[in-house]
């Protein structure tokens, strides 16, 4: 009978279906280091160190860019006057993040199909290419045109965090998802002190750079020539890298395929479709429907959104004039300040943050440090009033903890992402996160530079002065991050708690 001969040809294609869905090529590089992981389940520090120094150079042309900014705003001389330098700044990095928005989810798809290691090789020639271009900048619209470039092509953020996760065993995963979160912290050491050090050169070492130099004719060029000559060495290095992408037969998942159809067939003419259609709509959830992976997202979407507008925020207003209550450091102290808090961030993600997530969980850390946030950026406005020594110190700790917070946050959310969905939907998992989370960074910059602008306007004249009103607008969104964290907003599993 046709419904006794349906349910036969489902029953022989169901073992099918499992086994074929997990039959790989020969030499298949996914299954191989496979193998290589059971024979050897220590830390893989050669792998890891390969992540963490592609990461690194995809992360400096970000970090470097905030001790001259407002320098290189001015010398562009397209803001006429001083308050509106924030304003145009903030577009800068406002074209970055658009153009990461607009590739991240390709660049998930590329990664899931052609495998990791060729997205990731593409997008460190693009930092070699377009951040060389960047510094070579002489109109602010080019400087815009390269940046947004950078951002579309450079297309490593969510497939690196994928292979983090591939790439070791399960106990290493939060290690390997740290390095790529503490490349973050080495870039915030080594980028704020080659933008802040090495721009501008013909001015700070007239000596060794004269001003009819390259570098004194293109005062940014020296900082980005450095992060792209380090760059090509991270290009060089990616050929050590294994790759992690599993690859199926293909014929035997079209045979299967074709199984599949014909067991449909079958079952609709019996009227059997709601059983079976069920465990097949169970199998293809949309990643959009996953409930966990979206929850952490967000979360990672409000976060990022924070920390951008901080750090745009705080390289501004801690360069700008006392008249305006800034702190009137030069790029050299802020690239210092930076450098400390980068290394300071680095030694707590290394050798503290594993141990804390092992024993604590990561959602305990994650609403303490929103909490501690909060109440460390209250503080920044009194810091106007200090000088000399007592500023350099405070400003210091406070720059260290405040990047603290924000590693523990972006750390928690990143493992939750990757814990969400199987290995074959991390690329994509983690584009559509990019995406997302590019689109509040994008609005991040640009919002904080108009906020910054009007602070400045504003000083006086309101119920409080412009600064205060800044960081508190700051304070707003970890306080809607930390509610994020609670039911019924957030959904993840106990085992995180």
């Amino acid at each position: 009978p046709p419904v006794e001969r349906a349910h036969r040809t489902a029953a022989m294609a169901a073992p099918l279906l499992a086994e074929g869905r997990r039959v790989c090529r020969e030499g298949c590089p996914g299954c191989r280091l496979d193998e290589i992981n059971k024979a050897n389940t220590g830390v893989p520090y050669l792998n890891f160190f390969f992540i963490w120094v592609v990461c690194l150079c995809a992360a400096l042309p970000i970090q470097s860019l905030f001790p001259y900014l407002y320098f290189m705003i001015q010398d562009l001389k397209v803001a006429k006057q001083e308050q509106d330098i924030g304003f145009y700044a903030g577009f800068v990095g406002y074209t970055y993040f658009l153009g990461r928005t607009i590739s991240a989810v390709p660049w998930g798809m590329f990664a899931d199909k052609y495998g990791r290691k060729p997205c990731i090789v593409i997008s460190i020639l693009s930092v070699i290419v377009l951040n060389t271009l960047f510094g070579l900048s002489t109109t602010y619209w080019m400087a815009i045109v390269t940046r947004g470039l950078l951002g579309l092509l450079c297309g490593i953020l969510g497939p690196i965090k994928a292979y983090a996760s591939e790439v070791c065993t399960k106990e290493h995963q939060a290690l390997g998802i740290s390095l790529v979160t503490s490349s973050r912290a080495i870039a915030l050491i080594i980028g704020p002190a080659i933008g802040g050090f090495l721009a501008q050169p013909a001015k700070k070492y007239p000596n060794l750079f004269s001003e009819e130099s390259i570098f004194g004719r293109f005062p940014y060029f020296l900082p980005c020539l450095v992060i792209s000559v380090l760059a090509a060495g991270a290009c060089v290095a990616c050929i050590w890298l294994p790759e992690t992408l599993h690859v199926y037969n293909d014929d035997k998942i079209e045979a299967i395929d074709t199984m599949e159809v014909q067991v449909d067939d079958s079952i609709l003419e019996d009227g059997k479709t709601k059983e079976y259609g069920s465990k097949r709509m169970a199998s293809t959830k949309s990643l959009l429907k996953n409930r966990q992976l979206m929850s952490a997202i967000i979360l990672y979407c409000v976060f990022s959104l924070h920390d951008t507008a901080y750090f745009e925020i705080f390289s501004l207003w801690a360069v700008s004039s006392r008249k305006y209550r800034g702190l009137s450091l030069t790029s050299q102290d802020i690239g210092t300040v930076l450098a400390i808090s980068g290394f300071g961030v680095l030694v707590y993600q290394l050798v503290i943050y594993p141990l804390l997530a092992k024993y604590v969980g990561l959602i305990k850390p994650l609403r303490s440090a929103a909490v501690l946030s909060v109440l460390l950026l209250a503080t920044y406005p009194l810091m106007s009033n200090l000088y000399g020594m007592e500023l350099q110190v405070l400003i210091n700790i406070a720059s260290l903890l405040k990047n603290m917070f924000a590693a523990t946050i972006t750390i928690a959310c990143n493992i939750l992402q990757n814990t969400s969905v199987p290995q074959e939907q991390r690329g994509v998992a983690n584009g559509i996160s990019v995406t997302l989370m590019s689109i509040f960074k994008a609005v991040a910059p640009a919002a904080a530079g108009i906020l910054f602008s009007w602070s400045q306007e504003n000083i006086t004249g309101l119920f409080l002065p412009g600064d205060l009103i800044m960081f508190l607008m700051l304070n707003m969104v970890s306080v809607i991050g930390l509610l994020l964290t609670f039911k019924p907003f957030c959904s993840m599993p106990s085992a995180t708690k």
